[in-house]
């Protein structure tokens, strides 16, 4: 258990050309490597028989969360180009008609000073208000008080992508639509959710046909999911915090699964994290909003999830904390290691993995 906690435990190497730098042509057209806990088996199966897995007394909850356009090029007044990356999405100011104020994070050749303008396209310009830690700076958003601050970003702003997709065309018309799930409708996250991008409709509709229960949470995935962890004891990390909603609806229709002996499949971490900080205060889910700060790892006790559907993550990462919390460090690398050598993809465009610790009673896996 104490290898557990060291970060090099979570190590392993992954070829390049393992990284999905494209979304699979369809997005129920990625594989699935489903793990069984209790057997400590697997299968490769296609995204698509997940619908087989879920037991009509189960239920699923996604995370509809949805990715707006924070990455934005502008220029500085002396003409020097700068790149403006949106840390959240920018809340109008009260009162304040045209104004809105947002954290950015700013890539330029000098940094620029408090009280800098920048001129982002003819409907929006900003000022530097104050330069933070990390190269970050809070932004004033100044734009015409009869134009709505999303819509303006859509024209002029780009969905951002990972670091590690890296392509010589940069973000497409395409990304626009697959870097974000079907079910997207709460804007605020600058990375997408990503194991609910090979959900669509049909799966949905054809779970829902069967009697399986549905349930939304909301988490704006934030910056800092990319934030390396440093302290080689993971216990001593400081996890970032994102702002989430699970409603009363999504709570009752789980505390009614778990009346008919159904299970939890949590679409993701991030759905993850957010039912379980909802369980943190009485020990059983109660709706909430606020800021989620739970860290998951090894050791740690689920009171909500049962099952987790889940995209392959980051070596060292505290995604991967989670996930070995519910399976195993051993496990998951043993997983990880055999995705690999199956040419499996990894990441946000990659491949998927249902970790499966909780057997339906009437299901034969």
């Amino acid at each position: 258990m104490q290898q557990d906690f060291q970060l090099s435990a979570y190590d392993y190497h992954l070829p390049p050309e393992n990284i999905a730098q494209h979304p699979a042509d369809k997005r129920d057209g990625s594989r699935l490597l489903v793990l069984d806990v209790t057997e400590n088996s697997t299968r490769n199966l296609g995204f698509a028989d997940i619908v087989e897995l879920i037991d009509d007394r189960d239920m699923l909850v996604i995370n509809d969360t949805r990715v707006f356009p924070a990455r934005i090029t502008g220029r500085k007044k002396s003409g020097g180009r700068i790149e403006i990356f949106l840390l959240e999405l920018p809340l109008e100011i009260a009162g304040t008609a045209g104004l809105a104020r947002a954290v950015a994070l700013l890539k330029c050749s000098k940094r620029p000073k408090a009280g800098t303008s920048i001129v982002l396209n003819n409907k929006l310009t900003c000022t530097v208000v104050e330069l933070l830690e990390g190269g970050k700076a809070r932004l004033d958003l100044h734009f015409s008080p009869d134009q709505d601050i999303s819509e303006i970003l859509r024209s002029c702003g780009q969905i951002p992508l990972p670091p590690y997709i890296s392509r010589e065309e940069g973000t497409t018309d395409e990304d626009a639509e697959r870097y974000q799930t079907v079910y997207a409708d709460r804007p605020g996250a600058v990375a997408a959710p990503t194991a609910g991008l090979h959900f669509t409709e049909e799966i949905l509709d054809s779970l829902k046909n069967r009697g399986v229960e549905l349930g939304r949470i909301t988490l704006h995935v934030g910056y800092g999911t990319f934030a390396p962890v440093r302290a080689e004891t993971i216990t001593e990390h400081s996890i970032h915090e994102e702002y989430v909603m699970v409603p009363a609806d999504t709570t009752e229709k789980i505390k009614k699964t778990r009346e008919k002996g159904g299970r939890i499949w949590a679409v993701g971490t991030t759905t993850v994290r957010a039912l379980e900080f909802a369980a943190q205060g009485k020990g059983e889910i109660e709706p909430v909003e606020g800021w989620c700060g739970i860290y998951i790892y090894p050791g740690f006790e689920f009171r909500v999830v049962d099952n987790l559907i889940t995209n392959f993550h980051l070596p060292n990462s505290s995604l991967m904390f989670l996930v070995a919390a519910l399976c195993g460090r051993e496990t998951l690398l043993d997983c990880y290691a055999q995705a690999i050598r199956e040419g499996y993809r990894f990441y946000s465009y990659g491949d998927a993995m249902a970790v499966v610790a909780r057997q339906s009673d009437t299901e034969n896996f």
